[in-house]
């Protein structure tokens, strides 16, 4: 039985030695100033690059859109190495705005992940140089089932290009690796291309916030996408009056919905002011209780459509310095009863 003491002593074993040292030099010390003028340079090699990219975008890229828009399966995605890690975001990041998406990895799709390729599908491929021989294996496997290729190349006479229906061309950009070798300009060309197709894309389907929020149902995100018409009071819970009761009703409604206002409706049902606790203190005589809600309301009382967003109720309580929202139909009816309180507890801020 082995004590906790015989792994806590270095022993070594038979045959072995210290390992090599590093053949990496050891990182010399730079100013701040240095390390900043670097950063900035690297940031700028990669924006001149996506400004290049953006300026040469052509057809083919509506034609890429066009293709994809109309495929009854799923837009697969592949690349290997910093292709491969780019390849999988774009791929995320069509899933979660309306276009089926996944990644498969063109060394697995040898091994037998082609069969997650369907025939309905298209394939979207990533490669710089447009020359990776682990790629082949895919190409072959559209070009033999008629399967839509699509290429994300900067080799404009590279194997895969040539291989593809649609080639979207990355312009020739200096790297912001100071040696040219490290994928940095390259790759973030192929990020941002990928969420142009992606937005693109998402426009072609009208994909909505309720959409978005249905494929992001957890989190900060899923809180900011809810609407007004889900948190919203509603029936007999809405405080309202009409514009001649007396004041002393109106204020026993807004006491016994604790909203501290309370609305004013016509005959027909259409929200025609408010009275607020403020207003009862601006008329606050001995004559108040038994004068009429039209005297004292004021009319126009701020409002907001149950389709709208949560978010877009609580900022306009923000900007308007109210605390409460009616929340009306096409017609002027109120249909509910937004309260800052609702929007906080829902988790919106």
């Amino acid at each position: 039985m082995f004590g906790a003491d015989q792994f806590s002593r270095s022993v070594p074993l038979a045959g072995m030695t210290d390992p090599p040292a590093s053949p990496l030099p050891a990182p010399r010390t730079k100013s701040g100033n240095e390390d900043l003028a670097v950063a900035r340079a690297a940031i700028r090699a990669e924006i001149a690059g996506l400004e290049k990219m953006a300026a040469g975008l052509d057809m083919q890229f509506c034609a890429a859109v066009n293709r994809c828009a109309t495929v009854a399966g799923r837009i697969v995605v592949t690349g290997l190495g910093k292709s491969g890690h780019v390849a999988r975001k774009i791929a995320a990041t069509l899933a979660s705005t309306g276009t089926p998406a996944q990644f498969v990895h063109p060394v697995e799709a040898s091994h037998g992940d082609l069969g997650m390729i369907g025939l309905d599908d298209a394939v979207l491929a990533l490669s710089n140089s447009g020359e990776t021989a682990e790629l082949v294996d895919i190409v072959a496997y559209t070009r033999r089932f008629g399967i839509p290729l699509i290429a994300i190349t900067g080799g404009a006479k590279s194997a895969l290009a040539g291989a593809a229906d649609i080639v979207l061309l990355l312009p020739a950009a200096a790297e912001a690796c100071p040696m040219g070798l490290a994928p940095t300009t390259s790759t973030t060309m192929m990020m941002a291309l990928g969420d142009a197709f992606a937005i693109a894309l998402l426009g072609r389907r009208e994909f909505s916030s309720a959409d978005f929020r249905l494929f992001h149902p957890g989190g900060r995100l899923a809180r900011r996408l809810l609407r007004v018409d889900e948190i919203m009071h509603r029936g007999a819970e809405i405080p309202l009056v009409t514009p001649d009761a007396r004041m002393s009703e109106a204020i026993l409604v807004m006491s016994a919905k604790s909203f501290g206002c309370v609305g004013v409706w016509d005959s027909l049902g259409i929200l025609i002011g408010i009275v607020t606790d403020g207003d009862l203190r601006r008329h606050m005589d001995d004559s108040l209780l038994s004068r009429i809600v039209a005297e004292i309301m004021h009319p126009y009382p701020k409002t907001i459509a149950g389709a709208a967003l949560a978010a877009e109720a609580l900022g306009l309580m923000n900007r308007s310095a109210i605390t409460a929202l009616f929340v009306v139909d096409a017609g002027g009816h109120p249909i509910g009863f937004l309260h800052m309180h609702d929007c906080l507890r829902a988790g919106i801020a």
